[in-house]
This record gives C-alpha cells, sequence and structure tokens, in this order.
C-alpha cells in the first residue's frame, strides 16, 4: 500500500518511525510527505526516505493508494473534497471537520460516487461499538463526555486552579477547541450527532494525563466509561492513544476479518 502523509507534526513524525522505521505495515511504506514547513519536510523527507512533494495538489494527484491527514480541522476540510475525488481513501485525524453537517454530507456523497472511503480513527476514547450499535435501531438516548486535561494542554487556562472551560454541544465545543476536543466528534458520529452530543471540559493542575469520562444511555441500559491516557511525549494537546489510533485504522484497512 502506497501511502501519502499531509502533515508533519508529531502524529506525522510518529507514524514515519512506526510504518517507514519499524515495519509495522508489512508491504505498505508513505511514500510521499508534504507539510507546509520546507525545511521541516525536507528533513522528515531525508530522515524517512520517503519523498517531499511541494503542494498538496501535488501530493494528491499522486498515485497513492491512501492519504492520511494528521494536519489540522482546516486543512482536513481543506483536502477531503480533492483525495476523494482522485479515487484515493482518505485516513482523517482530524475528524473536526465533519462537525459541519452540510460537509460530512457531501464526503458521504462523494464517497458514493467514486467508490473510496474514509477512515476515521477512534481517537483518545473507546466505547463506540456500543453506541454504534444502540443507534443502529434508534434506541440510543443521550450521550455525554467529560474530558479533564491539564491546563498546558487547553489554550486560556489558569495554572493554579481547576476551571470549567466549556460545557454545551460536541459542534460549539470544535470551534472553540479545534485542536483539543476531536473526541467529542468523533464520539457523536457514532452516536447522536454533534448537535445533540454534550460536552464539558475542564482544566484540572492536578492532573497529568487526559481524562475523559463517557456516559451514554439507552434501551441497551447505561455506558459509563472512563478513560486515562498519555499524551504525546512532546506535544501535550494530543493525546498519544490517538495517534496509535490512526496506525491501528491503516493496520484494519484491508484486513479479512474486523471485530466491532
Amino acid at each position: 500500500m502506497k501511502i501519502g502523509l499531509i502533515g508533519g507534526g508529531n502524529i506525522g513524525k510518529f507514524l514515519l518511525q512506526r510504518i517507514n522505521i519499524d515495519g509495522l505495515l508489512p508491504n505498505s511504506k508513505i511514500v510521499g510527505l508534504y507539510t507546509r514547513n520546507e525545511l521541516s519536510a525536507k528533513q522528515l523527507a531525508d530522515q524517512f526516505v520517503t519523498e517531499r512533494f511541494s503542494t498538496i495538489q501535488s501530493i494528491i494527484q499522486s498515485n497513492m493508494d491512501v492519504i492520511i491527514e494528521a494536519a489540522t480541522v482546516q486543512v482536513a476540510k481543506d483536502i477531503a473534497v480533492p483525495v476523494l475525488e482522485s479515487g484515493k481513501d482518505l485516513v482523517l485525524s482530524s475528524v473536526g471537520a465533519l462537525a459541519d453537517l452540510d460537509f460530512y454530507q457531501n464526503l458521504e456523497k462523494i464517497c458514493q460516487e467514486k467508490g473510496t472511503k474514509i477512515y476515521l480513527p477512534s481517537g483518545a476514547i473507546g466505547g463506540l461499538d456500543v453506541l454504534k450499535a444502540a443507534k443502529s435501531i434508534g434506541e440510543l438516548q443521550t450521550v455525554s463526555i467529560l474530558t479533564r486535561k491539564p491546563p498546558q494542554a487547553l489554550p486560556g487556562a489558569p495554572e493554579d486552579r481547576e476551571q470549567v472551560l466549556f460545557e454545551g454541544t460536541a459542534a460549539e465545543a470544535i470551534e472553540l477547541f479545534p485542536k483539543n476536543i476531536n473526541v467529542s466528534i468523533i464520539l457523536s458520529l457514532a452516536g447522536l450527532g454533534p448537535k445533540h452530543t454534550s460536552v464539558k471540559i475542564i482544566s484540572d493542575p492536578e492532573v497529568e494525563k487526559n481524562n475523559h469520562t463517557i456516559e451514554a444511555t439507552g434501551s441497551f441500559g447505561k455506558l459509563s466509561i472512563q478513560v486515562e491516557n498519555n499524551p504525546m511525549p512532546n506535544n501535550p494537546k494530543t493525546s498519544y492513544l490517538a495517534a496509535l489510533s490512526v496506525l491501528s485504522s491503516l493496520k484494519n484497512k484491508d484486513a479479512s476479518i474486523l471485530v466491532g
């Protein structure tokens, strides 16, 4: 599988290391890379033995089988349509781009027309299989997530005290915290949608790791999951589990047997 990567941050570097150096995806390689920082792009291309593309358009029009977006919500919005229309599958790291229902439905239509697919990593949370099962028969009633993070992971958070920074819907949360709350969007896509998923974000100087408490109710009963995960070593805003879930999506892409 020929993989193109857009984004050279922590998740991008993690994937380059695990795929191109460690060989965790047999018969697959990140053969092309694009990132806006030309110096960084050259260094990464040399270090991980991959081709550096000078524009997003050029990597999209290349002979890749799949493109990974590991950049920002805005980049995801910019590239999703042309990637899918080029006949390539897309692994979308910045799932917050799909909080816009019209955009989501447009991408769904393109996938149906072109026979392409979008893969959405589960990110830093679990329990999505339960939500999807209840949603399939219209018997999912409520979904909520409480996210608790250290202050350095949240813009504008006070360093010396606990503070609720946001309380509202997932659709509203992604507008204010586009780099921190992808988990609420992937949760809402599996369940009731961005406008009907409750989100609460707390900055807490007493915690060192990202914490997520997910609760849902429906005909199945009640779901309650507590997830505590480590941040990426070089970026407290990014969950390590989020990076792992992108790699898992690629591993499962061509699997013969799928679980869940």
